[in-house]
């Protein structure tokens, strides 16, 4: 198997995406909440996803030297379980399951600053497509994960009387 910058970058993003499923199942798995469950169960399931769609890209690549053209569709319920009102009141902006949030946000960053790396780098236009459309899935990921963070952020600072006003 010859070492190119292809197969590693498909060797790096699927490890990271590994690692991304064991954190958000550890959280799932800590949680006391069912509904945060939920979510970082979901969080797990895409990044399964990622898994096997990856590992795929990486054998076609091994064994044809090119990207597969494989059709795949982001889950666009997450934003809306995320964002629910309900899992909002059940986190802290200070628990553990805030801290999760925060540890991913900064995973989802990495993810994107990779996969746009190479999507740029790309000379194959299937590559190219396939990093660019892993690069906007994390950027939902990351989207919405920022702005849940950032209304627990807020409820904290009200209920500490944080603001300047």
């Amino acid at each position: 198997m010859e070492n190119t910058q292809s197969n590693e970058i498909l060797k790096t993003a699927i490890l990271m995406e590994k690692r991304g499923k064991a954190f958000y199942e550890m959280v799932a798995q800590q949680t006391k909440s069912e509904d945060v469950k939920k979510i970082f169960t979901m969080m797990a399931e895409e990044e399964q996803t990622h898994v096997e769609f990856l590992s795929k890209q990486f054998a076609s690549y091994n064994k044809n030297q090119q990207f597969a053209k494989i059709e795949l569709k982001a889950d666009a319920g997450i934003v809306d379980e995320i964002l629910s009102g309900d899992i909002k009141k059940q986190i802290s902006a200070a628990s553990f399951e805030a801290a999760a949030i925060s540890a991913a946000i900064d995973m989802e960053t990495k993810a994107i600053e990779v996969y746009s790396k190479q999507a740029a780098a790309a000379t194959d236009p299937n590559e190219k497509e396939l990093f660019s459309w892993l690069a906007d899935w994390e950027r939902g990921h990351h989207k919405v994960l920022h702005e849940l963070n950032e209304q627990l952020k807020e409820d904290i600072w009200y209920d500490n009387q944080f603001w300047p006003f």
